[in-house]
C-alpha cells in the first residue's frame, strides 16, 4: 500500500492530474453555489414586488367605503 502511495504522490504527472481535477470539481460547487445564490435573490425580489402590489391593493380597497368595496368586490365573484 505504501508503495502504491509513494508512486502515485512521486509521479508528478498523476499529481497535475489530480489538482486538475480536484480543481475542477471545486469550480463547480463554487459555480453551483453562485447560481443558487442568484436564484435566491430573483425569487426574493419577485416576493417583495409581490408584497408592494398586495399591500396597494389593500390600502385601496381600505380607502373604500364599505358599499363602493361590496360593488367593486361583486364583479369579481362567481355567480
Amino acid at each position: 500500500m505504501s508503495a502504491l502511495l509513494t508512486f502515485l504522490l512521486g509521479n508528478p504527472t498523476l499529481l497535475g492530474i489530480g489538482a486538475a481535477v480536484l480543481a475542477a470539481l471545486g469550480w463547480g460547487v463554487r459555480q453551483r453555489l453562485a447560481g443558487e445564490r442568484s436564484e435566491r435573490a430573483r425569487q426574493a425580489a419577485a416576493e417583495a414586488t409581490a408584497h408592494d402590489i398586495a399591500d396597494q391593493v389593500q390600502n385601496d380597497i381600505g380607502a373604500l367605503p364599505a358599499a363602493t368595496a361590496r360593488k367593486e368586490l361583486k364583479s369579481w365573484a362567481r355567480d
